[in-house]
């Protein structure tokens, strides 16, 4: 039930985060107006990061502790195990869960704290007097290595996503024998929805279709 709760507060978050990001399109005046909205909440924003980074803990920390029951549940392994229902994303959950983990951290080193590039602590200002995160963006994932990493993660959320988004109804008994296959299948769909959406960014800077210019 835990885990269910905290991967939709979590899922709705993602998609705010891509709703919010895909305004890079719309051009700098868009993105940097977003951000500067964000930055005006004030102590809420910080009140909002910390409930999201608990949010984070305790999921992965049930979802680890309920991979350590199942195992614990069945100590001696199968003679021979063949898969009839599980896909490889559920099988895997905790793995992609954790590698995922790992990128958030990075993502928030890189354009939360600013830290693993040097240009983005002397940006100037934009003309509206916000700070530049087009620019930014665009900096950070012209690098092959970052945009590859940000990719190979959204895939793994993608995977943990199919399953998950699906597998909440069930945990929360919500589901049924009709409506069980439709809600896997709109999982799966809502998940890789979601990856091509925030790996576009990536790609279409690394394409060259969206690059630095002037503000507007």
């Amino acid at each position: 039930m835990i885990v269910a709760v905290t991967g939709v507060i979590l899922i709705l978050f993602v998609i705010g985060h891509l709703l919010g990001n895909l305004q890079i399109f719309l051009g700098p005046a868009w993105i940097n107006g977003y951000a500067e909205h964000l930055r005006d909440l004030g102590p809420l924003l910080w009140v909002i990061r910390a409930f999201l980074l608990v949010d984070v803990v305790a999921h992965i920390y049930y979802t680890v502790r309920l991979a350590i029951e199942n195992r614990r549940a069945r100590p001696t392994s199968y003679r021979r195990k063949d898969t009839v229902k599980a896909t490889f994303a559920s099988r895997h959950m905790v793995m992609s869960g954790l590698i995922v983990l790992a990128f958030i951290i990075f993502h928030l080193l890189q354009f939360s704290f600013r830290t693993t590039d040097p240009r983005f602590a002397i940006l100037p200002a934009d003309p509206l007097g916000h700070y530049d995160v087009y620019t930014m963006m665009v900096l950070g994932f012209s690098s092959p290595l970052v945009s590859g990493f940000y990719i190979l993660a959204l895939f793994l959320l993608a995977l943990h996503l199919s399953h998950g988004s699906s597998s909440f109804f069930q945990s929360l008994g919500l589901n049924n024998k009709n409506l069980t296959p439709r809600l896997a299948q709109g999982g799966r769909i809502f998940a890789w929805l979601l990856f091509v959406g925030y790996s576009s960014i990536p790609v279409a800077v690394l394409l060259g279709w969206v690059t630095l210019r002037t503000h507007s």
